[in-house]
């Protein structure tokens, strides 16, 4: 005969008393995108606060997918760009006609020299600042941003995003800032002269940021010729912005300042005062991840297959 054991009225309480003064451990939520540095036990990623998780999803951006719309130019997006357009030829045209009737012309073409040169310097700084910080709900920047970031992971949309598509967002700035220019300066030659190249300059960036991505054999040989010749920036430069530690090379019109601003350390500099002053912590600091990691066109197309 099988003896069973004796309940022993004496556990009850003591178990009741164990289970109400337990506190359960803080969750843990795990997912397997490699945000931080840390590196826990095989390849999952502990993350303590769901908000944390929460920010990275809305950071990350959409896949491509084919025939995509959005990089597709629309008659507001034509509209734009024939805008700026025409202002930058506005105050090209008044400083060339001013130049002519004043005699003076080495000063219009110093001024549109360094309207270039500063053009460069500018885009580099632009391009650092959103790489580096913001996402898509940002005011006023969240698209480019959003653009830019995830132009790391595919990079070459830029080279099937349509012309008015590509540029309508610079032209629309370039409008709004150059147009009061164009209709109160009308007899100096140097500031139109400086105004107008650093302005088609800064509108066309994004095109010769496409270029830089395109292979040579896509290219005008007119293109190739500018980039072999360093007045726009070349293709193995800009490729250099795309690999590891992705933190330099950011200049996109000509590239004259890549090499001064990485061998100075100059965006490191500002980053530590933006660190230090504002709390802000850039991109770059992060360890790559798979945001940061390029998808080649053909992995992108036949995942979506």
């Amino acid at each position: 005969m099988a003896i069973l054991p004796r309940h022993n009225p004496t556990l009850k309480p003591l178990y009741h008393s164990r289970m109400t003064h337990h506190i359960s451990p803080p969750r843990r939520i795990c997912c397997s995108t490699a945000t931080t540095p840390v590196k826990p036990r095989g390849d999952q990623i502990i993350v303590n606060e769901p908000s944390a998780l929460v920010q990275n999803v809305a950071t990350v951006s959409t896949r491509p997918v084919l025939n995509d719309p959005t990089l597709q130019s629309t008659w507001s997006h034509r509209v734009w760009v024939a805008s700026g357009c025409t202002t930058v030829l506005i105050s090209l045209a008044k400083s060339i006609t001013t130049a002519v009737d004043s005699h003076i012309w080495i000063e219009p073409i110093l001024a549109g020299f360094i309207g270039y040169v500063l053009a460069d310097l500018g885009s580099g700084i632009y391009h650092w600042g959103i790489d580096n910080y913001g996402d898509s709900r940002t005011p006023f920047f969240g698209t480019q941003i959003e653009a830019f970031q995830g132009h790391h992971k595919w990079p070459w949309t830029i080279t099937r995003r349509q012309f008015a598509n590509n540029l309508h967002a610079l032209a629309r700035a370039v409008t709004f800032t150059v147009l009061p220019l164009d209709l109160i300066c009308n007899d100096n030659a140097a500031l139109l002269g400086f105004v107008g190249v650093c302005s088609g300059c800064i509108m066309f960036s994004q095109q010769f940021h496409a270029w830089a991505h395109s292979t040579k054999s896509k290219l005008p040989a007119a293109v190739v010729a500018l980039q072999d010749a360093g007045i726009l920036v070349s293709r193995s430069q800009h490729a250099a912005h795309h690999r590891p530690p992705y933190n330099n090379n950011y200049c996109i019109v000509s590239g004259v300042w890549n090499e001064f601003l990485d061998s100075s350390k100059f965006f490191e500099a500002l980053e530590m005062l933006f660190f230090f002053k504002l709390g802000a912590r850039p991109r770059s600091w992060t360890e790559p991840n798979s945001e940061w990691t390029e998808e080649t066109e053909s992995t992108s197309l036949i995942s979506q297959l």
